[in-house]
């Protein structure tokens, strides 16, 4: 994927300054007792809200290394993080380390705007999940370290379906699924016609591209010939994958099917629905009354794998964070030391306890065994990942997939829909946005 990349960028003709691996001038030399000032941290906030701890501990331990220099950890949200970076690094306030979502780390390595580290100075590198890894690597060096993994699960109510099946468990393949669903329906349906045994939102591409990926197709494909990028959402497969998507919400989700995802957590804490398919720490957000959630719900929600089309398990979208240097700053070796430390062996087990996915596959083997995070980890190594192109960032910013879908809920059609989305997606996936 990386050779894919380089080539794509040499045929673009981009004009890169990637930064030198940094160690912070004269200052890295200093003893770290005598160094004196701030680093700025731009962690997200499910950092704050969701393991604080760790958050404490890191800084704790980088303090005593560097007594005089604090760290100054800012809480960004995920909705305008992009456009206060932007802000901030065309500007002198700038974070020293920033948390990138896996999906954004490449515009950044390809503006210039992360510093290189080195790989063996941080814990388990050698077993870093590939699916994040290769966001952080561009012409055989790396520009950030993988902070946390997520996969996409089934999320259910347990009771909604022994109540309407006879049995808390999910169905393992899609026909006995759906078989299922239609049972629940019956069951809940009647009662409120507003209820949808599966949520499905109509513009979830997330969950629209797991079909495709099932059916063996692609959002899209590097052409070694022509030495770029081009999409293939018209292929015969990936148009099965987003029929066969259609066709779920169309017959079970009874809400708006226009929405997307953001709120599904939501709809099924208010007991509209009973299966989700969602990040598995959002059945933590069903039940969470800090995230709206309904705490009555509490031992009824738990995860297990989503059955995909042709009685296999659905692939999964690998998503998850990664934490970068700023290559502006001038302490880049103690924004290096506090990465790793906050992605040390220690630091990923405390997210293990916390049933989030570890950086790395050594630590994530044991979690395939534990019933709360089997589903999750199981996913991760059949997982897929978007395009690592440099248009990529361009074509989510213009929301092309999710106007596909909305036009094909519409009324076009899925071969008429996938040829649009192929030429608008050709015209950005090879540029670096």
């Amino acid at each position: 994927m990386k050779r894919k990349l380089i080539a794509a960028v040499g045929v673009a003709g981009m004009m890169v300054s990637i930064a030198a691996c940094g160690g912070g001038g004269s200052k890295a030399a200093e003893d770290p007792k005598d160094r004196k000032g701030e680093l700025t941290v731009w962690l997200m906030v499910d950092a704050q809200t969701s393991w604080p701890e760790l958050v404490k501990q890191a800084n704790t331990e980088f303090n005593e290394k560097y007594p005089g220099v604090k760290v100054n950890v800012q809480y960004q949200q995920w909705g305008d993080k992009t456009k206060k970076l932007d802000a901030a690094l065309s500007g002198d306030k700038f974070p020293d380390v920033v948390e990138l979502g896996n999906t954004e780390t490449m515009t950044y390595i390809l503006n210039g705007a992360l510093g290189e580290i080195d790989e063996k100075k941080y814990d388990n590198s050698d077993t870093w999940i590939d699916g994040l890894k290769d966001t952080c690597s561009y012409e055989g060096k790396m520009y950030c370290v993988p902070y946390y993994a997520g996969a996409r699960v089934a999320i259910y109510n347990k009771d909604m379906f022994k109540a309407a099946t006879g049995k808390a468990t999910l169905p393992e393949t899609e026909a006995e699924l759906t078989e299922a669903l239609d049972q629940v329906e019956a069951e809940y349906g009647k009662k409120d016609k507003a209820f949808s045994p599966l949520y499905l939102p109509g513009r979830y591409w997330y969950a629209a591209m797991s079909y495709v990926a099932a059916y063996g197709g692609q959002i899209a494909e590097y052409d070694e010939g022509g030495k770029k990028w081009k999409a293939t959402l018209s292929s015969p497969e990936a148009q099965k994958g987003i029929q066969h998507y259609v066709d779920l919400v169309k017959k079970y989700n009874n809400g708006d099917q226009t929405k997307d995802e953001q709120d599904h957590a939501n709809v099924m804490a208010n007991q509209k629905t009973a299966l989700i398919y969602g990040n598995g720490w959002e059945s933590g957000s069903v039940i969470d009354p800090a995230a709206n959630g309904n705490p009555k719900l509490k031992d009824k929600i738990v995860t297990a794998g989503m059955p995909g089309p042709n009685g296999k398990a659905l692939p999964s979208f690998i998503g998850g964070s990664d934490l970068a240097t700023v290559s502006k700053s001038e302490n880049q070796d103690l924004a290096q030391d506090w990465i790793s430390i906050f992605t040390s062996e220690k630091s990923e087990a405390a997210l293990a306890e916390k049933d989030i996915l570890p950086n790395n596959t050594k630590q994530l083997e044991p979690l395939k065994a534990k019933p709360e995070t089997a589903p999750i980890a199981n996913a991760v190594p059949d997982a897929w990942f978007t395009p690592i192109a440099p248009g990529w960032a361009a074509v989510e910013k213009k929301e092309t997939l999710e106007l596909m879908l909305l036009d094909i809920l519409k009324g076009t059609s899925v071969a008429e829909a996938t040829k649009a989305a192929d030429a608008e997606i050709d015209e950005l996936i090879n540029e670096a946005s």
